[in-house]
């Protein structure tokens, strides 16, 4: 199958993928644009695998004050290098993190920063609640299992479906961005303003 500059040039702009990938991507999926942009984010999280262990020095402090002034965000996000950071697609990235922060209002960047203590309570409410809405007892763990899943997906900011693209994650945007640029990257910490909290 032949596959036009124009498919390859469409389906760049959507990923932000090189020119090479896209037309791969494209020519293994038969010429189907969205299968084509499944196969970049799997080599994009494939990219991103190899390049976790790399030590992110570089990068910088983003901010978005959300219309109205009484909202705001600052999240620090660094890579590599510093001519990384001072890419169009870093700091869109880093825009698009804290815009997301200041609609999703995480509470923390990973799971594992949540205190272990409210992840147990939680989990006693949950299996509780199952408990008295006559669930079996054999199943109530899978249960409450399920629920603390759906906890982390609301207040952990890597699992939250990401504000501009719910099909997918905050992480899953992180890796597609990772390889894009070729670097690590890590969204290191946030902070997150409302007036009068």
């Amino acid at each position: 199958m032949q596959i036009s500059a124009s498919q390859v040039k469409a389906l760049r702009e959507m990923t932000g993928a090189g020119m090479m990938d896209c037309k791969k991507a494209l020519t293994d999926a038969g010429g189907n644009a969205d299968e084509a942009v499944k196969i970049l984010r799997e080599r994009g999280i494939a990219k991103a695998a190899t390049k976790s262990g790399r030590e992110t020095s570089e990068g910088s402090i983003a901010s978005y004050i959300h219309p109205g002034d009484k909202l705001g965000v600052l999240v620090e996000i660094a890579c590599e290098t510093d001519f990384v950071a001072r890419t169009d697609q870093f700091r869109q990235f880093t825009r698009d993190v804290a815009m997301h922060i200041a609609a999703s209002a995480p509470v923390c960047v990973r799971r594992e920063e949540i205190d272990p203590r409210l992840i147990e309570q939680e989990r006693k409410i949950y299996r509780t609640q199952a408990l008295n809405e006559g669930k079996p007892e054999k199943i109530l763990d899978k249960i409450a299992d399920g629920k603390m899943e759906k906890y982390f997906s609301e207040v952990v900011l890597m699992e939250q479906p990401f504000v501009k693209d719910n099909d997918k994650t905050v992480d899953d945007y992180l890796k597609e961005t990772i390889g894009a640029l070729g670097e690590n990257i890590q969204i290191k910490r946030f902070a997150r303003f409302r007036l009068g909290e």
